[in-house]
């Protein structure tokens, strides 16, 4: 348990996110310097539909909007907090992991917000190392229940890979030197790990990469393209691997209904959104307060918290 005369999780993502505003005002307050170069001029049209301000934030709507993110967290850090005085059995199985899992939420908003209010290259790179640092946790979390790797090596894959993945999107580029994209094949593991630990036998193995390609294909990405053009889409076969794993960890139960449908249908419907939230869409509308982007922010932060519930209702099972 938490010892009363020391600060909680809570009470420290509160002053840490205070702290945050505090330095995101300071260095504003006489402007952000110069932009990206894919970025657009005042005055015209973001990249995310919404036109570029003078102002305090170059993209208010879709700046604010990243809000939803900081309000999950907090509640995720509240809760994990009760959990922790009240001596119940840490999220993840690992206080630590749960930390992580809510501290990689929180950290959504305000490096978003860094992207779409400041403009600048920096921005442009806290907000793609936010997005990396919250989706290897989903896959590499259900890797180590299949394996039943420690908590050490859980924190050793995942600081390698997020560290390396920092490196080279600013020092090389976004694919990580070799042409991937490290969130969307995050998203493939972590559905083929889903369900292999929904179904860690014969029937999850020959399922787990088929399932990646379906929904690859259901989301407007034909398979066959990427077959045939398989030498730019060679991680496509890395959504495999994890079928891979000999002698699958059984005993791991999760209660799938309802929060696990609900952040599925929140972030893919949030990606449906977001194809709409550019410039050439017709239902861009530069100058409106309702953006789809900032739709996009606020859907995903709702399945953040699906999620964090969702993991609440894990269970080990012991044969």
């Amino acid at each position: 348990m938490l010892q009363r005369n020391k600060l909680n999780p809570f009470s420290l993502a509160l002053i840490s996110v205070f702290t945050t505003f505090l330095l995101f005002a300071f260095f504003g307050y006489n402007g952000w310097g110069p932009a990206a170069e894919n970025e657009q001029a005042i005055g015209e049209i973001s990249r995310w539909c919404e036109r570029v301000s003078s102002g305090f934030f170059r993209e208010p709507a879709n700046t604010l909007g990243n809000l939803g993110f900081v309000v999950v967290g907090l509640y995720m850090f509240f809760r994990l907090s009760k959990d922790a005085t009240q001596g119940n059995a840490p999220l993840f199985g690992s206080f630590k992991i749960a930390l992580l899992y809510a501290s990689a939420s929180t950290f959504l908003g305000p490096a978003s917000m860094a992207m779409h209010g400041t403009h600048t290259r920096f921005g442009a790179w806290l907000d793609n190392v936010s997005m990396i640092s919250y989706i290897l946790i989903l896959w590499i979390y259900n890797l180590k229940k299949l394996t039943k790797f420690s908590s050490r090596s859980f924190f050793i894959t995942y600081s390698t890979l997020l560290a390396y993945y920092a490196y080279s999107y600013w020092y090389l580029d976004s694919g990580l030197g070799i042409g991937v994209d490290l969130f969307e094949l995050s998203i493939g593991l972590w559905i083929a790990t889903e369900v292999l630990v929904k179904m860690p036998n014969i029937y999850g193995r020959l399922l787990s990469g088929l399932t990646v390609l379906l929904t690859q294909q259901l989301f407007g990405s034909p398979v066959i393209d990427s077959i045939q053009n398989i030498q730019e889409n060679w991680e496509m076969f890395l959504y495999f691997i994890p079928a891979l794993i000999p002698n699958l960890e059984e005993g791991t139960k999760r209660k799938y209904t309802p929060w696990f449908f609900i952040g599925v249908a929140s972030f893919f419907g949030a990606l449906i959104i977001w194809e709409t939230g550019v410039p050439e869409h017709p239902w861009c509308e530069p100058d409106s307060w309702l953006q789809a982007h900032m739709v996009w922010h606020l859907l995903c932060a709702v399945a953040t918290l699906s999620f964090f519930n969702f993991f609440r209702t894990e269970k080990s099972i012991k044969a």
